[in-house]
């Protein structure tokens, strides 16, 4: 086991705080994240394409994770594209390999497998495939049209599978662009994943400080608000600042963490 960081002891903490290795139980929840991982459920039960946009550090990973956390892997199976910069047959062999099976190598022969495979999921074995494509906004235009064809099955009447598209918010407008107006068409549902106002950060700071030990009130009120201030009500930008801001106070001895520590 590593030794802990001097200043984890100074504050009494069990653990490193504002770890983004915590369980998905453990996860902050909010308005705005409750709502997200409802149309991400929306769209797995009903195997219909999401879209899911958000600033980069604003927890649209942390929904998916939420989301996906509650299902049964006996009667899902998820498919997660962390990356989608692998071309237009890269999509058709992520699939195919996930689902276990060697792709072809003709970029025709690969679709129709990984097609069949889709239907063979949910039609042979009772299983519901959801495919996640998460920096969305990186698809190419070739890219989106290959996920127009997978979503267009059985003369377009269903797809055997869920489909959700992560990213930035530039997604959003490129797929109202007219050359994508049959895959807009198609989205069920989208949202925007908002950042955090004063009082959820304030509530952030407070959940993540009782998951490692203290319960008790850490930070000033004048911290919470320049740490809100500089993070923009990120999460992930918040987790640096706290840190950052509890190595200061434990430099300076202080048992709370003050404004001039924030600002530091």
């Amino acid at each position: 086991m590593s030794a802990r960081a001097p200043w984890v002891g100074h504050f009494g903490f069990t653990r490193t705080p504002f770890s983004k290795a915590i369980a998905a139980a453990d996860l902050f929840s909010r308005p705005a994240h409750e709502e997200a991982v409802a149309r991400i459920r929306f769209c797995i039960a009903e195997s219909l394409l999401g879209v899911l946009v958000g600033e980069v550090g604003v927890g649209k990973t942390v929904a998916l994770r939420a989301a996906v956390s509650a299902l049964d892997p006996t009667s899902h199976g998820v498919i997660y594209v962390a990356n989608p910069a692998f071309g237009t047959r890269g999509l058709y062999v992520t699939i195919v390999s996930a689902l276990g099976a060697t792709p072809r190598f003709f970029k025709a022969e690969v679709m129709a497998q990984a097609q069949t495979l889709l239907a063979a999921e949910e039609q042979e074995r009772r299983r519901r495939v959801v495919f996640i494509v998460d920096e969305a906004h990186l698809l190419s235009p070739e890219q989106l049209e290959e996920i127009r064809l997978l979503t267009s099955a059985e003369m377009d009447s269903r797809t055997p599978f869920a489909l959700l598209l992560v990213g930035q918010p530039t997604l959003v407008r490129r797929l109202r662009m007219g050359v994508f107006a049959a895959l807009d068409q198609r989205i069920a549902t989208r949202y925007q994943l908002r950042p955090m106002d004063l009082a959820e950060s304030a509530g952030y700071l407070r959940h993540h400080l009782a998951l490692v030990g203290r319960t008790d009130p850490l930070f000033a009120d004048d911290a919470v608000a320049r740490l809100h201030r500089a993070s923009l009500g990120l999460p992930r930008a918040l987790n640096n600042l706290a840190r950052d801001a509890l190595i200061a106070a434990a430099a300076d001895g202080k048992a709370l963490v003050d404004d001039a520590c924030a600002k530091k």
